[in-house]
């Protein structure tokens, strides 16, 4: 008997005793003996498991580690906005720190998210027999809580020791004339524990909603069911959000913090407009791809639009933070008529470069995870290529334009979303300004070398599904 026969005869044992009527905790440690025996079938040489193991963990501990410290820093100078010897005049850099947060909150959502879909991207298949087999919803549920929460735990504790590592840099930095005391930047205990439960908490969810189908309708995740088209209609919440900052900044009828809150939300709706313009360019390239790399990237990114914006959406934010920080460099240009408003610009600028590299980082690592994903994904579909004579260099030139283009019509959207809420601060002068187009472009060619490195790092896993 075949070892694989043996595993599928030791599986089914485990269903059939899980199924049997025992309380819940004996099913409950069933299953958990289950998952484990899955975890060691996984550990083969070609199957990447390991692999994604080790990605998934490294994403969650760069979500924690992140988290941290952007909360340490608003943290910061929430303090320094209470002590009236700093000159922080109507606490204008807590309301600017806070935006920040805002805008990153979303690209570390989505990190977590996806190295929860990486965690698991190997075992939807596995989870749709076990369904078919006889196992509940109930308990594939928990294999996945298990799966999900071990890695993003281990993840999360990493990410704080890799936080208290950081903190001497980032008291480095200079704000209101002086830099950073550890005392200002370091987070209170119980913080430590809640960013670790966040971790978790996130990635349950993501995990949860990624095998839905699994629960729902087993046979669709095996047939690899092509989901329906997505609506132009995902247009309609950027454009009435955009419509409301114009009107509520034009017409004075906001303040800073609800224009800043009108900001973030305008970013986040990003995230449902850029499926949508994923669909619409894979199936513009399609029509005109006259290579078998272009034809194969092409048609990867209409089967899974959403996948296809994940894995680059993090350089909308870092194309979205490099065009509101460039208006920094309008107002330097300007020459600011007091010193006191120049150190402001000067903190302003900093403070988005600085936004921008974490952005970046974000994005690098998202995409980095958000391929290899998609690789084992599509484990199935690289063997048959591969073992139908397609050359390693198609597969490689395939899988790097299933990531330019993503980034590109990325890139486009996030520069134009930018554009229009700029457009009512800084007016034509957004298109005429050479100080400002150049620090744009030099932000937004930063952010995608990144994001193409972190591609990059996927051609490895390409040789371990066909090892």
């Amino acid at each position: 008997m075949s070892p694989t026969s043996t595993g599928r005869r030791r599986v089914a044992l485990r269903l059939d005793r899980v199924a049997e009527g025992r309380p819940v905790g004996a099913a409950m440690s069933a299953a958990a003996r289950l998952w484990w025996l899955l975890r060691r079938r996984d550990a083969g040489r070609s199957d990447p498991q390991r692999l994604t193991t080790f990605l998934a963990v490294v994403a969650f501990a760069v979500t924690a580690a992140v988290l941290l410290v952007v909360l340490g820093g608003v943290g910061a100078f929430l303090a320094r906005a209470q002590d009236a010897g700093v000159g922080d005049t109507d606490g204008l850099y807590a309301t600017l720190a806070c935006i920040a947060a805002g805008l990153l909150a979303v690209p570390l959502v989505t990190l977590g998210g996806a190295a929860a879909r990486l965690a698991v991207a190997r075992r939807d298949a596995r989870l749709a027999a076990l369904r078919l087999a006889g196992a509940t919803s109930s308990q594939v549920g928990l294999l996945t809580v298990l799966d999900a929460s071990a890695q993003a735990a281990a993840g999360a504790v990493l990410g704080v020791l890799g936080h208290l590592l950081l903190l001497p840099a980032v008291m480095q930095l200079r704000f209101q004339g002086r830099t950073f005391d550890l005392a200002e930047l370091l987070l209170p205990w119980w913080a430590f524990p809640a960013a670790v439960l966040g971790t978790v908490v996130v990635a349950l969810l993501s995990a949860v909603t990624s095998l839905r189908g699994v629960a729902i309708s087993p046979l669709g995740v095996a047939a690899r069911v092509t989901p329906r088209r997505l609506h132009w209609t995902r247009l309609v919440p950027l454009v009435v959000v955009a419509a409301a900052f114009a009107a509520m900044f034009t017409f004075g009828l906001a303040g800073i913090a609800v224009l800043a809150s009108v900001l973030v939300l305008g970013f986040a709706t990003l995230n449902v407009v850029g499926p949508w313009v994923m669909s619409v360019v894979g199936r513009v390239v399609l029509e005109f791809a006259r290579r078998p790399a272009t034809l194969i990237a092409a048609r990867r990114v209409i089967d899974s639009p959403r996948t296809a914006w994940r894995s680059v959406g993090g350089v909308s934010l870092a194309v979205f933070v490099a065009g509101l920080s460039s208006t920094a460099a309008m107002f330097e240009a300007a020459g600011p008529g007091s010193a006191e408003d120049a150190a402001l610009f000067a903190d302003l600028g900093t403070g988005g470069f600085l936004t921008l590299g974490i952005a970046g980082l974000l994005a690098a690592v998202s995409t980095a995870v958000m391929q290899s994903g998609r690789v084992i994904d599509q484990r199935g579909q690289y063997r048959a290529l591969h073992l139908a004579g397609t050359d390693l260099r198609v597969l490689d030139a395939a899988r790097r334009r299933e990531t330019t283009i993503p980034l590109a019509a990325a890139v486009v959207l996030a520069a134009s979303a930018a554009g229009v809420f700029m457009l009512p601060v800084v007016g034509t002068y957004l298109f005429t300004a050479v100080p400002l187009v150049v620090r744009f472009a030099l932000g937004v060619a930063a952010t995608t070398s990144l994001v193409v490195l972190g591609s990059a790092a996927s051609r490895r896993v390409v040789r371990t599904v066909l090892a």
